[in-house]
């Protein structure tokens, strides 16, 4: 957000469980935002709105976050700036459940 002038610097954290099995994290800035025409490339490896970035960070947490059975987006702020946003499956609440999905991943099956 080191472009904002005019309006105080702001950013905003959740988490929610979204399902029963799944939760969020968002992280909404109230920076300048991003552009339509790059918004389609910002998970794409190397590309980068920053001068100084290298264009690997939202690439490689999108596998990473993708590998876990997740999902990574961004999307416009109603108002200024831009909310990142990922989520997760939760992890299993009984230990029966818990074993079924270890047991079935070392046996290489997908869970």
């Amino acid at each position: 957000m080191s472009e904002v002038k005019g309006h105080t610097k702001q950013l905003t954290v959740r988490t929610e469980r979204t399902q029963r099995d799944s939760v969020c994290l968002s992280v909404e800035d109230v920076g300048v935002g991003i552009e339509l025409n790059k918004a389609e490339r910002l998970f794409d490896p190397f590309f980068t709105t920053k001068i100084t970035g290298m264009g690997i960070g939202l690439s490689v947490s999108r596998t990473i976050i993708e590998s876990h059975h997740g999902r990574l987006w961004a999307a416009p702020n109603d108002g200024p700036g831009t909310a990142f946003s990922f989520s997760i499956p939760c992890k299993p609440d009984n230990i029966a459940e818990s074993m079924e999905v270890c047991l079935a991943t070392m046996a290489g099956e997908t869970v």
